[in-house]
């Protein structure tokens, strides 16, 4: 059985995203998406001792485009963003393991398309620091036929899933039916549970970039994504 997940492209996305990641055999990152604003594509956030700190790859005006069209404005975020994670984790103990990647990323190249900077980030943080082994393609690859449901069932047929695995959310609008009717199997991944960490400037905060885990525990961060489970 093939199992799949879909999710659209992500700045530095949260641990969530990896989570249902590791639970299938082929992960999309969605670019064929419309671009939304104010949402996850070009920012995640961070601690600091002031509370949330958005970090935000600008965009500009965007409304109109497909997330893999997405360009960024500018260069100057990336030495910001850098300084950020400099300033807020730089104590933190596993700073050093994690910060060459993370420098190189924001100070040795030059980032125009969104969706590319994303892609590369999600997969290394995923192959390279939390040992996923899952597929993972971006569906800009995939010729995809239709928009919402129709455009994400004709991706699933395409790459031959058995069982697409969807983020708890889409139980308010999805319609189980159509997948019923596609002989593609549903399961809802749920994210309750995760347990806290030692983490910077309490109070915790679960909804924040899996860089704040990778930077606090280092190999161990997968533990408090999924291994939990397995001790519980």
């Amino acid at each position: 059985m093939k199992k799949v997940a879909v999710i659209q492209s992500s700045y530095i996305p949260w641990k969530g995203y990896f989570d249902i990641m590791r639970d299938v055999d082929l992960f999309v990152v969605g670019t064929h998406f419309r671009y939304t604003r104010c949402d996850w594509r070009n920012r995640n956030r961070i601690k600091t001792p002031q509370g949330t700190l958005w970090l935000t790859v600008p965009v500009g005006h965007q409304a109109e485009k497909m997330i893999r069209e997405v360009v960024i404005s500018g260069a100057e975020w990336a030495s910001r963003h850098w300084r950020n994670i400099e300033q807020y984790y730089g104590r933190a103990p596993y700073f050093r393991r994690y910060g060459d990647f993370f420098r190189e990323v924001y100070l040795g190249r030059r980032w125009e398309n969104l969706s590319e900077l994303n892609f590369h980030l999600i997969t290394r943080i995923a192959h390279d620091f939390l040992g996923i082994r899952t597929e993972i393609i971006d569906s800009a690859g995939v010729n995809v036929v239709g928009t919402k449901l129709d455009g994400l069932l004709d991706l699933l047929r395409k790459v031959g899933a058995d069982l697409y695995v969807s983020g708890p959310r889409a139980k308010a609008y999805i319609d189980e039916q159509r997948f019923h009717d596609e002989g593609i199997g549903l399961v809802y991944k749920e994210y309750a549970g995760y347990p806290e960490y030692p983490q910077f400037f309490p109070p915790f905060i679960h909804e924040v970039s899996v860089i704040d885990m990778l930077f606090h525990l280092g190999p161990a961060t997968a533990d408090y994504i999924w291994g939990w489970r397995k001790a519980g």
